[in-house]
């Protein structure tokens, strides 16, 4: 049995699962694409192997943040057997609810002129 959360209970997300909503902002995507996402909007910095990935991936499908869905008719074509997923309403909100706290954050940083080099 699951127990209910609040978005806010899952405050604050590990980068690697932020990194994970994030490129499942737009839609369904199967675990390939999603490293590869990751690892394009993070200029190379944030690699996520298959492994942590779909570890990851469990847990946020354990924690009904994303769901397994069917993929779209094009990758019924396809050979191989991927799984895809796509954020929940509950993944959303906690994908926003970690954007809004990271820009209070830096907002706190650049009042404090932490960034400036002196």
């Amino acid at each position: 049995m699951r127990i209910k959360k609040k978005p806010e209970d899952f405050i604050p997300l590990t980068p690697r699962t932020f990194h994970i909503l994030l490129a499942l902002k737009d839609g369904v995507e199967h675990g390939y694409a999603i490293m590869k996402e990751v690892e394009s909007r993070s200029a190379g910095r944030v690699k996520i192997g298959p492994g942590t990935l779909y570890e990851a991936i469990g847990r946020l499908v354990d924690s009904a943040l994303l769901k397994e869905v069917p993929g779209p008719a094009t990758a019924k074509k396809d050979k191989r057997r991927r799984r895809f997923y796509r954020l929940t309403p509950m993944g959303r909100r906690v994908m926003r609810l970690e954007a809004e706290r990271m820009a209070d954050l830096v907002g706190y940083v650049r009042a404090e002129a932490l960034l400036v080099e002196g």
